[in-house]
């Protein structure tokens, strides 16, 4: 399921649905996810709420309580989107399915906190077969090294991100 509450230019429901699907299936993660486009604000208040950090974030991903098919739920700041896809030179939309392809990989089990490169790999070989622009990790390392911004992490054992 696909939940705009903040609505993105470029970007439909069905598209959203179409691409974490196909990035699901790339991925060989099972189940359903919901994807929640929503505010900074409530951003900032799932975060402060499952992360005990208050401040915004791009996005989080919860991975389910229980394993019964359901894969879990992402949750993005179509704010945090827009700038980001303003800063980088693409659409609010491409950002969005970045974010998007992030979540299915916390998802599935990654974290680039602790696993030594594999998730930044992983999201690098999925964004060339999605024909996404740079992905989130290495921009986040990226900037890291020029001290512009350090990467929000995730959420509820929220995956880190």
């Amino acid at each position: 399921m696909i939940i705009f509450r903040k609505r993105v230019s470029g970007l439909t429901s069905a598209a959203l649905a179409n691409f974490v699907g196909r990035a699901a299936r790339a991925l060989g993660l099972r189940g359903g996810v919901n994807v929640l486009v929503t505010s900074s604000q409530e951003l900032r208040a799932l975060n402060n709420l499952f992360r005990h950090k208050d401040k915004a974030t791009d996005v989080l991903s919860f991975p389910p309580m229980v394993s019964d098919g359901f894969a879990g739920d992402i949750a993005i700041s179509a704010q945090i989107a827009s700038q980001n896809a303003k800063l980088l030179g693409h659409s609010a939309a491409t950002e969005i399915k970045i974010l998007a392809l992030h979540g299915i990989l916390h998802l599935a089990g990654y974290d680039h906190e602790r696993d030594q490169g594999e998730m930044e790999r992983k999201e690098a070989r999925l964004r060339k077969t999605l024909g996404l622009p740079v992905g989130l990790i290495e921009r986040s390392v990226a900037d890291r090294k020029r001290v512009v911004r350090k990467p929000a992490p995730s959420a509820r054992r929220a995956s880190p991100r």
